[in-house]
């Protein structure tokens, strides 16, 4: 049901409806939204990627961030993490079918980012 807010007679509000826990637009960017997600599943779309490959792709990521970002998108069931060998140690990660279900709305935002030129606040 959609939240709605109405004004009783003596003009105070009241919401109906009112989310009680997190909608489905939280839900997903909780999942995809996290700093670094959206990118790190972005260049995992074409092939499996070994993992200082893609620290190299995200430049302004660390290791340690993009290891901890690929643990949480491999316990959520949209990343695969293969050992491709055992010395020196070496693995790959590529999307899970769920995590390909992402690609059109990461797609989407790009565009929407390069059509209306968003640009981030320094801080």
């Amino acid at each position: 049901m959609e939240s709605s807010i109405k004004t009783d007679s003596k003009g105070r509000k009241k919401v109906y409806n009112a989310c009680m826990e997190p909608c489905a637009i939280e839900k997903g960017m909780r999942l995809i939204g996290g700093k670094w997600k959206g990118s790190i599943i972005y260049h995992l779309k074409d092939e499996p990627v070994r993992f200082n490959d893609l620290v190299r792709m995200l430049g302004g990521a660390s290791k340690k961030m993009v290891d901890q970002r690929l643990k949480e998108l491999e316990d959520e069931g949209m990343v695969i993490r293969k050992v491709i060998s055992d010395r020196p140690v070496a693995v790959t990660y590529e999307l899970t079918e769920f995590g390909r279900t992402a690609l059109h709305i990461l797609e989407e935002l790009r565009v929407w980012s390069e059509t209306h030129d968003v640009q981030l606040n320094a801080k």
